[in-house]
């Protein structure tokens, strides 16, 4: 009797090892596709001070953004909304999300605000400010 039960755990023993090594690998390599796109640079960078008004905003992310649900707004110091084209992602590259400006930003301080999907559905958001000289 106790020989039966040595020998059962030592086969449910195996059973779980084998288990945690085939499984272990797919788990550590599944985890960029559980990851949240992260910003990578900002232009203009968060706290710059640019000479001059910029044409756009850019954000490059760690991983592909979904366009149709993605979006930045800029408004000025007094949260006034800043004169804007729609944002699009940068031609063959997913990973950069531009938002035209369609006016000349005077001198002053400007806050960004994102919300953005990356392609495996996650959501981010964030905001930065920067100057205009």
């Amino acid at each position: 009797m106790l020989t039966n039960l040595t020998a059962h755990w030592r086969k449910l023993s195996v059973v779980v090892v084998l288990f945690v090594c085939l499984t272990m690998p797919l788990l550590l390599s599944g985890q960029q596709a559980f990851a949240h796109a992260h910003v990578k640079t900002l232009v203009p960078a968060a706290d710059a001070a640019v000479t001059g008004s910029p044409e756009n905003i850019s954000l490059d992310f760690s991983e592909g953004i979904e366009l149709k649900f993605s979006k930045i707004s800029v408004k000025d110091a007094q949260n006034k909304p800043v004169a804007a084209g729609k944002p699009e992602l940068a031609e063959g590259n997913d990973t950069r999300l531009i938002l035209p400006l369609t006016e000349t930003l005077p001198a002053g301080i400007y806050h960004v605000e994102w919300k953005v999907v990356s392609v495996d559905g996650h959501k981010t958001n964030g905001d930065y400010q920067f100057t205009v000289k």
